[in-house]
Formats: C-alpha cells, sequence, structure tokens
C-alpha cells in the first residue's frame, strides 16, 4: 500500500490521480484511506507473519536439540572435523546453531509485539510508531534472513542416526506398541475400558520391572483369547507403522519422478 493524500489524508494539495499513478509506478496501491501515516495494522500483520516464520523454525531447531541429546543421538547438526564442542566436556557437541536460531526467534517475536504496540497512534496519525520501526522492521528482516540460511544449512547438512532411532525404540521392551494394542483389542470385540485396564497394568508391570512386554501380554489369556495366531505378533511388527510414510512425503514434497522424467 502507499499513499499520496496530503498531510491529514484529504487530498488537499494533489488528486487522487496522481496517488493512484504514483503508486501503480512503484508496484503499490492506494490504501484505500489515510491520515498522514497508513494504519500500522498492516506493518503489524507484515511482522506477525515474520514471527510465525521464526517460530517455525525454532520448532524445527528445538526438536533437533532435543534428539540430539547425548543420551539420544538420533540427530546432529553439521559438526566439523577441527571444531570445538563443549568447553567443559570435549565428547559433547552442542548443537549451537539450533540454540542460536531459538534465541532469535524470541527476538523476532519480541519485535512483533512492538509493532502491535504501535497500530494504536493519538488521532490516527502521531509519530511514536517511528522511532520504534526503525529498528524492529530491518532488523528483523535481517535476523529472519540469518535464520532460514542457518537452518537451511543446518538440515542440508544433517547427520541422522537411523541405528540409534531403532535403538531408542527397542529400549522400551516394546513398551511403544501399548497404544496399537488397546486399538486393536476393542476393534476385536473387547471393551475399551477393559482393554485399556489390562494393557495399562502390562504396560506399568513391564515399566517397574524392565520386562519385555511383548512376551507379557503373550502370556495373558484374556489378550490371547482375542488376538489369535500372529495377530498379536503383527501388532508389535516395526515395519506396519512405516506403510504410509511415502504418502506422507508426498503431501509435503509432490510425488517423486519417475525414472523417465529424471532422464529428460
Amino acid at each position: 500500500m502507499g499513499k499520496l493524500s496530503g498531510a491529514v489524508g484529504t487530498f488537499s494539495h494533489l488528486p487522487p490521480e496522481v496517488e493512484e499513478a504514483v503508486c501503480e509506478r512503484l508496484g503499490l496501491k492506494p490504501a484505500p484511506i489515510a491520515s498522514q501515516v497508513l494504519q500500522r495494522d498492516r506493518h503489524a500483520e507484515v511482522m506477525a507473519a515474520l514471527a510465525i516464520c521464526a517460530a517455525t523454525l525454532e520448532t524445527i531447531a528445538t526438536e533437533i536439540r532435543a534428539l540430539q541429546k547425548t543420551e539420544v543421538r538420533e540427530l546432529e547438526e553439521p559438526f566439523g572435523e577441527r571444531q570445538r564442542g563443549s568447553s567443559a566436556m570435549p565428547h559433547k557437541r552442542n548443537p549451537v546453531g539450533c540454540e542460536q536460531v531459538c534465541g532469535l526467534a524470541r527476538l523476532v517475536r519480541t519485535n512483533a509485539l512492538a509493532s502491535f504496540e504501535n497500530i494504536a497512534l493519538w488521532h490516527e496519525r502521531d509519530i511514536s510508531h517511528s522511532s520504534v520501526e526503525r529498528v524492529i522492521l530491518p532488523d528483523t528482516f535481517l535476523v529472519l534472513d540469518h535464520m532460514l540460511r542457518r537452518m537451511t544449512d543446518i538440515v542440508r547438512g544433517m547427520a541422522v542416526h537411523t541405528d540409534r532411532m531403532k535403538r531408542n525404540l527397542e529400549s522400551t521392551r516394546g513398551l511403544v506398541f501399548s497404544g496399537q494394542l488397546l486399538l486393536e483389542l476393542t476393534a476385536r470385540g473387547m471393551a475399551r475400558e477393559e482393554a485399556y485396564h489390562v494393557v495399562q497394568t502390562h504396560a506399568m508391570e513391564a515399566w517397574k520391572h524392565e520386562e519385555d512386554f511383548h512376551k507379557r501380554v503373550s502370556a495373558d489369556p484374556a489378550i490371547r483369547k482375542v488376538l489369535k495366531g500372529t495377530e498379536l505378533d503383527d501388532v508389535f511388527r516395526l515395519e506396519r507403522y512405516l506403510t504410509h510414510v511415502d504418502a506422507v512425503f508426498a503431501r509435503v514434497f509432490g510425488s517423486r519422478p519417475t525414472a523417465a522424467r529424471r532422464r529428460r
């Protein structure tokens, strides 16, 4: 949006046609109505969009940080051969890039809040907003640009340890399948409250005594009465839960090109 409608927006010095012509050359639309300044809700909308983008980047960075913990180590942001890790623990690879993204996201959100404070102006025209906008507008665009570049590099060079993922799943001794076991029992006629009680009881005991959850439920006649043959084993088959992964990726990234398209 743009405006050339005079000190109070009444076109007392220039006709609306001049504003329209200038805005068209600049690739802008004339503001439908304005005072000395454009309404600051427009600026706040832009800042809110930037803050949401920053929050999304923080979400990704937070997940990488959680999965890079020493005891988890399923993901790692890029780490150079000569790069230093923790100053106190040399074995520890700190996710410094993701930590920086998380910190800067707070700054972007704070700037967005300042833009909302700028909306209400005395008589729609005082300049209390300008001192704030001179800081938050350029700084926010620069900060978010850096965050996007940093996160792009992190994701592009990220190490993914699938062996650790499988090991961490197996460390639960089958407890991660308790939800699906509950669904299978109820789908085959067991009352949900009864199924929940049975599954939870075995799960808590397996958790408490570090037992194999699969073996515990396999030995329960009440469960075996409902899930016969290999039906129970199928609940604990990991591949079953990956059946539709490709469909999810296709939704996000589009279908994979065919071999013929790749050759072209």
